[in-house]
């Protein structure tokens, strides 16, 4: 089901032991703080959003190069389609921005879909209709912009903030086409960061995919 061993571990100790009001713990504490007085009395239910919500933090504080192992093990139990290298390196490049607050690893890989896919990348039907022909004359304004910028997230923000004020729009009327251009979903990490982990390049080739 996706869920990290260390959520798991953690939520099935809470299930009949309490350490006061903690509910996130990791396995050094589990080990210090336990003891039989905490062990409860009351018939343990198991409860997904609990688990969900335990996990969230768990895969937000967890070593990226780990986290990337247990994931690359949960594809591999799955029977899911092997990852190629370049791939693999983009997870590890991207692991930062895509594991935090997910709830396990199939919803990291769903946000991860941006450094997984290749060119061209397609867009779902929701970010399709973001491509409309006023977006992608924008897009296509601002990728002079683009090609000339220090590759740095405050000033990419600023470029893209900047043309969209520019055409009286607000910044997230702009971003909602770059993401449809950058990963073909209209939910996923920050556009500025996801052009920091693909890079100038790639970055710049998806935004000309969708603009000629």
């Amino acid at each position: 089901m996706g869920y990290p061993a260390a959520a798991m571990r953690n939520y099935l100790t809470r299930l009949g032991w309490s350490h006061g009001d903690h509910e996130f713990f990791t396995d050094a504490q589990a080990k210090e703080w336990f003891d039989l007085g905490g062990i409860g009395k009351s018939p343990a239910r198991l409860d997904f959003k609990k688990l969900d919500h335990l996990t969230a933090q768990h895969m937000t504080v967890a070593d990226d190069a780990a986290l990337l192992q247990e994931l690359l093990a949960f594809l591999k139990a799955t029977d899911a389609p092997d990852l190629t290298q370049a791939q693999i390196d983009g997870l590890a490049t991207a692991m930062p921005i895509v594991k935090e607050k997910a709830k396990g690893f199939s919803q990291l890989i769903e946000k991860a879909h941006f450094v997984l896919a290749s060119r061209p990348v397609g867009q779902d039907e929701k970010a399709a209709q973001s491509l409309d022909d006023v977006s992608r004359g924008i897009l296509k304004e601002l990728t002079p912009r683009l090609q000339t910028a220090t590759w740095d997230r405050i000033i990419l923000e600023d470029i893209v903030k900047e043309t969209a004020e520019a055409h009286g729009l607000g910044l997230g009327k702009l971003a909602q086409p770059l993401r449809a251009a950058l990963a073909g979903r209209t939910s996923s990490p920050s556009v500025f960061d996801m052009m920091i982990v693909l890079g100038r390049e790639e970055s710049l080739a998806r935004i000309q995919d969708v603009t000629t």
